[in-house]
Formats: structure tokens, sequence, C-alpha cells
């Protein structure tokens, strides 16, 4: 009887997962395993809110894959491959699959792998699970790399989407399962209990992915196109952890959306829908971005902003920790870092908000902010992360332009008119009426007298004179200011 290894990564769920399927089409026996290497990810190890996540998810998909046959065997250890041969002599294995991750050490390291166990003879194959279309699949007409958005989505956009593949009913396990390690014994939980507020918001796992998908199916989808920027609104998916965890895929959510047009006759669900896969796209785009500029996690993609005169890190320490802590005394800002701390996730909007007054009121380079997100975002994504970070600053691929500053008191008024969403997260301005909520040091001192609430006392003041930093920041922009003429760093 053959027997096949199916390696789980980020790829947490039994349907349309191209590796498993392939594994138990050709194999009579299936054994899933799961190998615990955070060095091999280096610089960019699991920040502590993805290893909350993944404690969580890891013990969801090993209860999956036993209600149906088969334990995950879980290894830990420096060497993945050490780890994988090590499994192979214990079971026989005659054959290795796994579905492909994209991070520059990751594809180095499992190019690495795969020429290393082909060399011992045995069937090693990678497969996709977790984009619409590869990286490397999609071209300018003069051979280049995507660097604007929509181009690229044209292109790949306009691809047809396979169908996804059904769920395993059965998997057949060899009789003599390897000793693996617990869970608990990956030390994935925090020690000090600062995750409370994660497991109101979140359910890991391929069944906590498909409930949010109906619940945003059911409610948030038909208003998705006109409330998404809204914070207080519940109109995003909240699917970025789930898919960056491969608890659910991209051709699933596609099929699974679009099919939804036909069955609920929702006057403008087809165009809430359609712009729901654009932002899926989006994702594709980060790791279109990714693949080709492998350095942009650390570097900007263009070369005139390594330039970019930042503040020394001596200078902005105070201001980073405000910014961290959510005391900025900019009620946007800080609500969404509180949010951020308390559940893991912000609101899309926010983030570019609270990224644009980082980088620019107070001119603190965005690597700062980057690592920040990395660290405490359940759906930290180095390719999103990246693209991210740099479209806020102004020096990576479709980015806005530098000088598009945003003033956050306008933007706050945008997307929270009523301040619903800053009344959570920032309770110490809650009994300021609206029109005072986005910029509180602006209000008179009669309306705060009426409000009981004391500037500098009950919230902080701003850190930063927001007309003041907007100057800095433009003329820092003018020191390098001009047309890039290098080639983008490869």
């Amino acid at each position: 009887m053959s027997t096949a290894l199916v390696w789980f990564r980020r790829d947490f769920r039994v349907a349309d997962n191209p590796a498993l399927i392939a594994a138990l089409a050709a194999h009579d026996q299936v054994l899933p395993v799961y190998i615990h290497a955070p060095d091999e990810e280096a610089p960019w190890q699991p920040g502590a809110a993805s290893r909350w996540w993944l404690h969580h998810s890891l013990t969801a998909h090993a209860a999956r894959l036993a209600a149906i046959g088969a334990p995950l065997v879980i290894r830990a250890g420096r060497d993945s491959l050490a780890e994988l041969r090590k499994l192979v002599k214990e079971t026989g294995a005659t054959a290795v699959h796994w579905n492909r991750l994209y991070e520059p050490a990751l594809i180095a390291r499992d190019t690495r792998i795969k020429q290393a166990l082909r060399d011992d003879g045995l069937d090693a194959e990678s497969h996709n699970s977790a984009l619409l279309v590869e990286p490397w699949e999609l071209k300018t007409g003069g051979g280049d790399p995507y660097r604007v958005f929509t181009p690229f989505w044209r292109n790949a956009g306009a691809r047809a989407v396979r169908e996804p593949l059904a769920a395993p009913k059965k998997i057949s396990a060899p009789k003599k399962i390897p000793a693996g390690l617990g869970i608990d014994q990956l030390k994935l939980l925090p020690t000090i209990r600062w995750d409370d507020g994660f497991y109101a918001d979140w359910t890991p796992g391929e069944a906590g992915a498909w409930a949010q998908t109906e619940a945003f199916c059911s409610d948030g989808a038909a208003h998705y196109k006109e409330q998404r920027d809204l914070p207080a609104q519940a109109s995003t998916s909240r699917l970025s952890p789930h898919l960056h965890f491969g608890e659910i895929g991209p051709v699933q959510l596609v099929h699974h959306t679009r099919r939804l047009v036909g069955e609920r006759q929702v006057k403008g669900l087809t165009g809430n829908i359609e712009h729901f896969i654009r932002e899926l796209g989006w994702r594709e785009f980060s790791h279109h971005l990714l693949f080709h500029f492998p350095t942009t996690p650390d570097q900007p993609l263009y070369p005139k902003f390594a330039a970019f005169p930042w503040r020394d890190a001596k200078d902005y320490a105070n201001d980073l920790r405000a910014w961290q802590r959510g005391l900025t005394g900019v009620p946007i800002v800080d609500a969404g870092m509180r949010q951020l701390w308390i559940t893991g996730w912000m609101h899309n909007r926010v983030r570019m908000i609270v990224a644009s007054f980082l980088t620019k009121n107070l001119l603190i380079p965005w690597q700062e902010g980057a690592r920040w997100f990395w660290d405490t975002l359940v759906d930290a994504s180095l390719a999103q992360n990246t693209l991210g970070w740099q479209w806020s600053a102004g020096c990576g691929a479709d980015a806005a332009p530098y000088f598009r500053i945003f003033n956050p008191v306008l933007q706050s008024g945008k997307v929270d008119g009523e301040g619903v969403y800053l009344r959570h997260w920032v309770p110490e301005i809650s009994k300021l009426p609206d029109a005072s909520l986005h910029a509180p040091w602006e209000a008179k001192p009669a309306i705060w007298l009426a409000a009981k609430f004391s500037p500098g006392q009950d919230y902080p003041k701003p850190i930063v004179s927001l007309s003041e930093s907007r100057e800095r920041a433009l003329a820092a922009y003018a020191r390098i200011k001009g047309p890039d003429t290098s080639s983008p760093l490869l």
C-alpha cells in the first residue's frame, strides 16, 4: 500500500485543499502532518496575535481531520526537511504533498526541500490553494511584473476560476501513527492574558470561516460597496484571518458569493459581490508584488524613498509609543489602535488613517508601523502588510502620492459622522456632542464644561499639530521630489 504525507502549513481546511485531494487520489494511505519551524520564516516569524490564531486554527483542524479518519501529527524543530525525512522513514511514505506559500524565505526553503526529497527518490509535489492566479502567471504587455492594480486586475479578474474541490469524506491513515506533539507543547498562546478580547470576536478554523462567510453574505454583502468604509457598520467580510490561515480559499469565496446572486434576487447584490471580489484582487496583487519584489517588506519599492528624511528613532520613541497605545489625542487614530490591541484586527479604512498619521504627521518610518501591525494583527500577511504600508507611505506600488496626507479629523467625520465607532473605542470623549468628537481640542470651553470633559486630563491633547506636521511632511517630501528613474528593487 502506498503512503503519502500531506504537509499542512497555512492551509487548514479539508475542502478545496489541492494537496490533500491529490494525495488521496494517488495513494492508499495519507498522513496529515504539521511541522512548527518558525525560525525558517526569519526575519518574519509569526507575531504574537498570529500565534494565538495558529493555536486555535490547528486545534480546529486537528479535530476536523480526526473526524474523517486521520490524526494530525505535529512535530517541531529548526529544520522542516529533517522532520519530513524522519516521518518518511517512520511511515514508508513515497510522496509528500503541500500547498504553496509565497513569502521569500519560504519560497527558498520549499524549493530546497522539494529538490532534496526528489533526490531521495520521493514524489514531492506542491499545489496552489491560496490564490486565484499564481504570481508568475501574469505580466504586463512589456513582459514586466505589474505595479498598478487596475491593469493587474483587468487581466487577473478576467480569468476563469476553477471549480472548488469537494471535501473528502474519509481519509485512510496508516495503521501505525508516528509520535507527535500536543498543540499546547508549541507554546503559541501568551503567558500574560492580553488576548481575552480575541475570543469574543473570532472563531478560528474551517467551520468558523464558513460561519463568518455566511454572516457576511446574510448582512454586509448587500451593502458592501457603499458601507465598507464605515467602521461602525458590519459591512466588511472580516474574513482576512481565515483567508491568511487557509481555513477558506479565494476560489471558494468567488464561487460561493457569485452563486448567491442567482439564489437571492436582491437588488444591487451583483455589484456589491463583484466589488467584494475585486477587493480579493488586492490580496492577489499583494502576493504578485511580494513575489517579484522580495525586498519590499523592509525597503521601499522605489529607491528614491530610501533617502527620505525620517525622524531619528531617539526623537520619535515617545510618539511611537503613544501611537501604539492609542494615546495620540486624535480620536480616530486612537480608536483604531485600541481596536487593534483589543481584537487583533482593525477596519481597513482606519488602517489607512492611522498609517498616514504615523508616516506623515509623525514622520516615523513606515517599517515601524509594519512591524507593530505584524505583531498585533491576527490577519498579519507579509504580502498585504507590505503593500498597505508602502501604499500609505507613498513609496510602493500603486501608492497614494506622498503629498496626499489624510486629515484624520475630516476622515473621521466622513466615516463615523455620528461617532459610534469613536464612542465605543474612546469612551473618554463619549459625552461630547457629535460635532466635537472628531477634534475635542477644538471645541469651545463651554462644550467641555457641559460634557464634564477636561482636555489633557480626561483625554490627551494631540501629540502633534495636524497643520504644522502636514507642512513638515511636504517639506520632507520636497527633498526627494522628482521622477524616480531607477529600477524598482529586485
